[in-house]
């Protein structure tokens, strides 16, 4: 009896198929294991300098922390600081107050948002893939 080989087509069939599932495996796993945004806890990374607080949010595959906390009716600076950020959080947006601003891949960058009220200023990285928050309380 001879035995007969798999064609080279099915061949590439079966590990294109195999790829696919350990692909598809592998990211249904790292979602199920995400932090969701719910569960990222507020952080006070404030400082007063001055007359004026400073935020410090790290940049670099998202932003940590990703929810800080701050005074309202006080002038704010938030400084995003990279240090070998080549991904899409070099790039800040934060639209209610229609600011962009690209990130270089290492150092500070000062953001001036002025005196902001109370309330939740969301922004994103350029992408909108890694949210950031800022809680300004009374």
């Amino acid at each position: 009896m001879s035995q007969e080989k798999a064609p080279k087509s099915t061949k590439l069939f079966i590990i294109a198929f195999v790829s696919v599932v350990v692909v598809m495996g592998a990211g249904i796993f790292f979602t199920l294991n995400k932090k969701t945004e719910s569960n990222a806890v507020a952080v006070n990374n404030t400082n007063i300098s001055g007359d004026k607080q400073i935020i410090e949010i790290h940049a670099k595959g998202g932003y940590q922390p990703r929810k800080s906390v701050a005074k309202a009716g006080v002038p704010t600076v938030v400084r995003f600081v990279t240090k070998g950020t080549f991904d899409c959080s070099s790039t800040i947006s934060i639209p209610s107050m229609k600011i962009s601003r690209s990130l270089p891949p290492s150092g500070s960058t000062d953001i001036d948002l002025g005196t902001v009220a109370a309330g939740v200023l969301q922004g994103t990285c350029g992408m909108g893939m890694y949210p950031f928050e800022i809680d300004f309380q009374s």
